[in-house]
């Protein structure tokens, strides 16, 4: 039985060290639309009872927003993922070689967050691997992109905060996400699409948001500090 499963996964790309052992397995489902696959695989038995709808949103979030991503960001990007609800997972989600893991407890809680779907699959798009960039960065593009793409924030109550001074660039996130959506919005239409590209493609240096914008990172931020309206 594990090596069927392992077969399975191996042929669909997708087995990691993460990937469930068949004894923890609850239910395993494969879905595929639009030329894209899911394999959702649910290791919690309370989920499968309590979380039926939860998990059919979560699938009908990712068929809607992952081609979404892949065309406006990453064309090349997986067309197989791998959604694991792993009970012994304490945080809310993670995402590594093509697998997110999901919290259960926290989808159960909140099933309103459908929109960590988006977060998650955007870090499968972005696929820096070893990049050079920062990391708070990468999780403020993947919290900006929840923001224009997300399905469901207002239900969920989230949404970029409100500017204050105590905040800077680097603290990620929703902070630096409405830092980048002031950005796009005040300075360079199209710019996260760029430092995404130079992330993924290892050429990212602190000194492309002069050659992009004319100002250094921080004489943007001073920018956007003195006038932060989206």
């Amino acid at each position: 039985m594990k090596a069927l499963l392992t077969t399975a996964l191996l042929a669909a790309g997708l087995y990691t060290s993460h990937t469930a052992a068949a004894s923890d397995v609850i239910r395993r489902d494969s879905l595929t639309r639009g030329g894209y696959t899911l394999i959702f695989i649910n290791e919690d038995p309370a989920f499968v009872n309590t979380g039926k709808d939860v998990q059919e949103r979560m699938i009908n979030t990712f068929f809607d927003v992952y081609p979404k991503l892949a065309a406006a960001y990453n064309p090349e990007t997986l067309r197989k993922v791998v959604f694991k609800i792993d009970p012994r997972y304490d945080g809310v989600a993670a995402t590594a070689n093509g697998v997110v893991t999901y919290n259960p407890a926290w989808m159960l809680k909140q099933p309103t967050d459908i929109d960590v779907v988006t977060h998650e699959v955007m870090h499968i798009v972005q696929n820096y691997g070893n990049s050079r960039g920062p990391g708070w960065l990468t999780e403020g593009i993947a919290d900006y992109v929840r923001y224009k793409f997300g399905v469901d924030n207002a239900g969920a109550h989230w949404a970029l905060p409100a500017f204050n001074e105590k905040q800077h660039y680097s603290n990620s996130y929703r902070i630096t996400a409405r830092f980048l959506a002031w950005l796009e919005k005040s300075v360079q239409p199209g710019i996260v699409k760029v430092l995404d590209k130079s992330l993924r493609e290892h050429t990212y240096t602190a000194g492309i948001w002069k050659e992009q914008t004319g100002k250094s990172l921080d004489e943007l931020w001073a920018a956007y500090s003195a006038n932060p309206a989206l």
